[in-house]
């Protein structure tokens, strides 16, 4: 059986939708970053980087969210686009743009707007501007696609939704409203039965909620250096 190592945050929330749409057996351990479990030497052992998620699979242990969904549909050959050089060269490509693109501009830009302490005017401007750039890429290429590599469900979704659940926190909802075809493809990946259940999958444990100082602490350690 799969273990899962899980927080309730975008990059975890890919993996969770795609070990519900595959089916697979899998174990969900809640890491409460909050309270730094990410950093205990038995998980550091699993992720030298301290992040949420990871994947144990019997001998093989993956971190990083796209690689553990790229390993995941590898492994039961779903949700992948046909297997030709053009097709897996656009999957690799649209995935590696949620993964080095999305995901940190949006993190950064959550980051400055709502947890860095001031001066924050020069940072803010900056990421705000990148995570518009790249959900505006998104959202031409859903414009001219029912999903990000054509007519198919795969992967590349699965790593959109997570973070385009967050998306109104990261761009504000006047932002997010404009871009109509994030948001048509977030709704209809959200009625799937996988997506119900791997968005709740966070409901079945109590995670820390309060933002105090031990919180700031293992969230931004940097801040007490």
């Amino acid at each position: 059986m799969i273990q899962f190592y899980f927080s309730p945050a975008p990059n975890p929330a890919k993996v969770a939708l795609m070990l519900e749409e595959t089916g697979l057996p899998y174990e969900a351990i809640p890491l409460d970053v909050r309270k730094g479990e990410q950093f205990a030497p038995a998980y550091l052992a699993i992720n030298p980087n301290a992040k949420a998620p990871s994947i144990v699979d019997g001998d093989v242990t993956v971190f990083d969210s796209n690689a553990i969904l790229l390993y995941l549909a590898e492994k039961t050959g779903n949700f992948l686009p046909a297997n030709t050089p053009k097709a897996r060269g656009e999957m690799l490509s649209w995935l590696m743009f949620v993964a080095t693109g999305i995901g940190p501009y949006s993190g950064q830009a959550v980051h400055f707007k709502h947890f860095a302490p001031d001066p924050k005017e020069y940072p803010v401007k900056r990421y705000n501007f990148e995570a518009r750039r790249h959900w505006g890429i998104i959202d031409a290429r859903l414009a001219n696609h029912r999903y990000m590599l054509g007519d198919t469900y795969t992967l590349v979704d699965m790593a959109l939704w997570g973070w385009a659940r967050a998306a109104a926190f990261v761009l504000g909802d006047e932002e997010l409203s404009k871009l109509t075809h994030v948001k048509r493809h977030l709704d209809e990946i959200n009625a799937r039965p996988a997506a119900v259940r791997a968005a709740a999958l966070k409901d079945r444990f109590q995670f820390k909620t309060e933002w105090d100082e031990d919180a700031r602490r293992h969230m931004f350690p940097f801040l007490a250096t």
